[in-house]
């Protein structure tokens, strides 16, 4: 099965590699420069690259890779989207953007882990030289990132919902080419899937990507976050049909476990 992942990652980056770039990124290219060079730059950032790793899941896909982008491109973002607050106030959040993208999986294979990740972002900040409500903006960001799981309402917080938006939408960008690039291959060689597993599951995985779609928050998220969902389908879907082949030859055809699929 490694082999076949391999190859089958090879592939999707082939596909992936002939999409044109999404729109999101020659748009916002002055944005994703300012907070790449905060993401590297900054000593606060720089600290929590370093005490969040313990926290991470790079064999799981969301290890410092999937946070690092999530990071920059929900800073990106918060300066996209923050016309209608003070500068001064859109710096800040650029910054707690980047401190919510390195947080917000730290808890990513455990229940509830956007609420988890949380709780774990208070202890892991606890000696970080911020405010309480800046503290409370990373908490609550990160407790609102979850997909398809429904949050309170945002009353009269216009920081929390840029900040929260820009989190979730950053982090959802992923669910495209992303997403069959690196994330679903190193998920299946950790779960040991057979090709019969990762075919069963592939058509729920797609519509799953297709329903993130209207979920997109932010304006940004609005207008650039179909596209990128769009690329995800039309790389997984050659690559369902990939999966498909693959389990028609003998090497693969009997690659099953014999316990069935719940």
């Amino acid at each position: 099965m490694i082999k076949l992942l391999k190859e089958l990652k090879k592939e999707a980056k082939i596909i992936a590699a002939a999409q044109q770039t999404p729109q999101f990124y020659r748009d916002a290219d002055s944005q994703l420069e300012f907070s790449h060079a905060m993401f590297f730059d900054h000593p606060l950032v720089i600290r929590l690259q370093e005490d969040v790793l313990p926290f991470l899941y790079d064999e799981y896909a969301h290890g410092i890779y999937h946070s690092k982008k999530v990071a920059i491109e929900a800073g990106a973002i918060v300066l996209k989207d923050g016309d209608h607050l003070p500068p001064d106030t859109v710096r800040e959040l650029v910054l707690l953007a980047q401190f919510c993208g390195l947080l917000h999986d730290s808890c990513r294979l455990e229940d509830n882990h956007a609420l988890r990740g949380s709780e774990t972002s208070r202890v892991i900040l606890n000696k970080y030289p911020l405010s309480e409500r800046s503290k409370d903006l990373i908490s609550e960001a990160i407790a609102r990132h979850e997909a398809f799981k429904p949050a309170t309402p945002i009353v009269d917080d216009p920081e929390l919902e840029l900040l929260s938006g820009a989190l979730y939408d950053a982090d959802k960008f992923r669910w495209g080419p992303d997403n069959f690039s690196t994330t679903l291959w190193e998920i299946c060689d950790y779960e040991d899937w057979t090709l019969q597993e990762i075919i069963q599951k592939f058509p729920k995985g797609l519509e799953m990507i297709k329903s993130i779609e209207s979920t997109f928050r932010t304006d940004t998220g609005k207008k650039y976050g179909p596209e990128m969902i769009h690329q995800g389908i039309t790389i997984g879907s050659a690559i369902y049909d990939r999966l498909i082949e693959f389990s028609k030859t003998p090497e693969y055809s009997t690659d099953k476990k014999p316990t069935p699929i719940v």
